[in-house]
């Protein structure tokens, strides 16, 4: 089902093989990962949840670059004994493609959930940490960890929980070290929206005041 508030559409090639994942209605769903070149030439792996009905599209030779269109979607997990928010691209659409390899491109419409966090890097650059619920049909929502740069994470800093914000960016992966219990570190991978673009939806309404009055001279900061 199309979602105007959450669109995905990426070029990238399928990396190992597709895993049966659950059923719905009957209906199977399978989970891989879709490798997505950066305009530098870094990858982002992607997870991607491809349902079974779009299987018959998938070509044989793994190499050959595909067109998924989609959502971004979030679920819940139990890693380790601990939840996890789990990031996937849900894909609607699949065609082979020979053009734009280093496509991948999100639009969001959604409303914070939790206060953004505002840092800068051991190098000096801001950024800009937030959490974007996104509905979904049938009472539904995605919770979508996004990170803006710059002076976008000036401006997202001044929003607050339930202010709506529309951006624009990319699917990116990015691997860290977490902090163990007992005291060694596990290498993890962290799956986010980068910000290219970001304002407030609504023309401004419904900002918290510190966003409101920075609405009109923010709203086309890019990166």
């Amino acid at each position: 089902m199309e979602n105007p508030n959450n669109r995905i559409i990426a070029a990238g090639k399928l990396e190992g093989e597709l895993e049966l994942s659950h059923e719905v209605m009957n209906e199977p769903f399978y989970t891989g990962t879709l490798a997505v070149k950066r305009l530098s030439g870094a990858i982002d792996r992607l997870p991607i949840t491809i349902p079974g009905k779009l299987m018959a599209l998938l070509p044989e030779d793994r190499e050959r670059l595909l067109l998924v269109n989609g959502q971004v979607r979030s679920y819940n997990k139990v890693v380790d004994g601990a939840g996890r928010l789990m990031v996937t691209l849900f894909a609607q659409g699949i065609a082979e493609t020979h053009e734009n390899d280093t496509l991948n491109r999100v639009s969001l419409t959604g409303a914070l959930c939790k206060p953004p966090i505002y840092r800068s890097t051991p190098f000096g650059r801001e950024i800009c940490d937030m959490m974007i619920a996104v509905n979904r049909a049938f009472g539904k929502s995605d919770y979508i960890p996004c990170i803006a740069w710059g002076r976008n994470a000036q401006y997202a800093a001044r929003f607050g929980v339930g202010d709506h914000v529309r951006l624009t960016g990319r699917l990116q992966s990015r691997e860290y070290q977490k902090l163990l219990e007992s005291g060694e570190y596990m290498a993890r991978n962290a799956y986010e929206v980068s910000c290219f673009t970001l304002e407030a939806a609504d023309g401004g309404i419904g900002l918290s005041p510190e966003a409101r009055g920075l609405y009109v001279q923010a709203r086309n900061y890019t990166n």
